[in-house]
């Protein structure tokens, strides 16, 4: 597409992604949903603490009004509330305005169907005809003007729902935040302290251009140190947008995606709660991951790289847990979309059930070295679908005899291609992608 991409429609505020595209998504959003199909359309609005989503917000909001819609703000809100918000209510469409964990300088504008999904293609295709100008849609008058609706109900909504979905009391526990001056600011507090935790929250001030500026998940020594520093009993590190969480045990240590899954996976699956007993992460996950879930009979099916292809898998095939190492956890049984909040929900009632701590819990996952190496090429798929470059791969396979792997990949953007190798050892990653890397040394820019 154009446009949107798998995060939707991302760029550098007034640059990349502007007030007039911000307008006309909104024209076509309000036009789509009301008038085409014979009805006034109701579409809900989320945003994150950038100084630009302000803009966005009001340039999307006259937008919908003058093609007819309805339009429901529910101001600062993570992405997933936004998903939740608009299922739960029957809206025809949500919006969230954010560039996740990019710098304040970025914005973004993610769209979400009535179910709280991202927005299919076919639509995303209109959208984007719709601003190159390659039709029009009428404008609303008389008594079919859109309105305004102030909607922080909704946002309360979604704080009930993350607290209904505890059923368990965090008295005693002491617990870190770090809301990375972002959407979380307003909303996770207010859920540790209904399950009664001792909550110690930071970075929780935003002030338009402080999010994510090292805090948040992208910077998760800044909770590592505080955990320490307090002696906290875990902490969890939100992105911008919190649809993201990366966690910190009691010793300080990083609790990744992949670590995430596993605790998570774990204790779903001794309770009968994780479907076909399966995980769906990414090819990116690490290899001591997937060897930590086969020893416990837990099976993992991945996907390409991306959220978007995650949820698409569990969809399909009826699973309910998957994600990325970046923190992007997906319930399938609560929620459809990545929430940083409700992970942390379940991260915290694998402790409480099983009463160890966190660092306990990822133990038997021994993570194995990465190393990563991107080659700029002339030629993408002409290094992609060489045969030499196929064979480096399985001799680099060969070579790591199933105690570790290496996967070749295209940048989707740059003309990259990335060789990772995992193994036991920093020297067996070294020497697994040499061989890749000379196999590819006709190609390189």
């Amino acid at each position: 597409m154009k446009y949107f991409g798998t995060d939707g429609f991302r760029g550098k505020a007034n640059e990349g992604l502007n007030v007039d595209h911000a307008f006309k998504i909104g024209r076509f959003v309000g036009w789509h949903y009301g008038a085409r199909a014979g009805k006034k359309a109701r579409v809900v609005i989320g945003k994150d603490t950038r100084r630009s989503s302000y803009m966005f917000e009001s340039a999307l909001v006259a937008g919908l009004v003058a093609s007819g819609a309805d339009a429901y703000m529910l101001h600062v809100i993570p992405t997933p509330g936004v998903s939740y918000v608009t299922a739960e209510g029957a809206f025809d469409c949500g919006i969230m305005i954010t560039a996740s964990h990019n710098p304040f300088t970025d914005n973004g504008i993610k769209l979400v169907n009535h179910n709280g999904e991202k927005m299919d293609d076919e639509v995303l295709e209109e959208v984007e005809a719709y601003i190159d100008g390659e039709f029009d849609v009428p404008l609303a008058i008389d008594d079919a003007i859109g309105q305004t609706i102030d909607f922080m109900q909704g946002r309360n909504r979604y704080i009930a729902h993350l607290i209904a979905s505890a059923n368990f009391s965090l008295q005693g526990v002491k617990v870190g935040l770090d809301c990375a001056n972002g959407a979380a600011s307003s909303v996770a507090k207010p859920v540790f302290d209904a399950l009664g935790a001792d909550v110690y929250v930071f970075n929780n001030t935003p002030s338009g251009f402080n999010i994510n500026v090292n805090c948040g998940s992208t910077h998760i020594e800044e909770m590592q140190s505080y955990v320490l520093r307090n002696h906290l009993d875990v902490g969890f590190a939100y992105d911008g947008d919190a649809d993201r969480c990366i966690a910190v045990d009691e010793k300080g240590h990083v609790v990744d995606g992949d670590l995430i899954m596993y605790v998570c996976g774990r204790y779903l699956n001794q309770h009968g709660g994780l479907a076909k007993s399966t995980v769906v992460p990414t090819v990116m996950s690490n290899f001591g991951f997937f060897k930590a879930l086969e020893e416990i009979g837990i099976n993992h099916e991945d996907t390409a790289v991306g959220d978007k292809y995650v949820y698409a898998c569990m969809r399909e095939k009826g699973y309910s847990l998957g994600g990325e190492q970046s923190g992007h956890i997906i319930f399938g049984d609560i929620e459809n979309t990545g929430d940083g909040i409700m992970t942390s929900l379940r991260i915290m009632e694998a402790i409480r059930a099983q009463k160890e701590s966190l660092s306990t819990l990822v133990r038997p996952v021994k993570l194995y070295p990465q190393l990563l190496v991107n080659v700029r090429v002339t030629d993408r798929d002409a290094a992609m679908t060489s045969p030499e470059v196929k064979a480096a791969v399985e001799k680099a396979s060969e070579f790591l005899a199933g105690n570790g792997r290496v996967l070749v990949r295209a940048s989707g953007t740059e003309p990259l291609v990335r060789v990772l190798a995992e193994a036991p050892s920093d020297e067996l990653c070294r020497q697994a992608d040499d061989i890749v890397l000379a196999a590819l040394e006709p190609f390189k820019a």
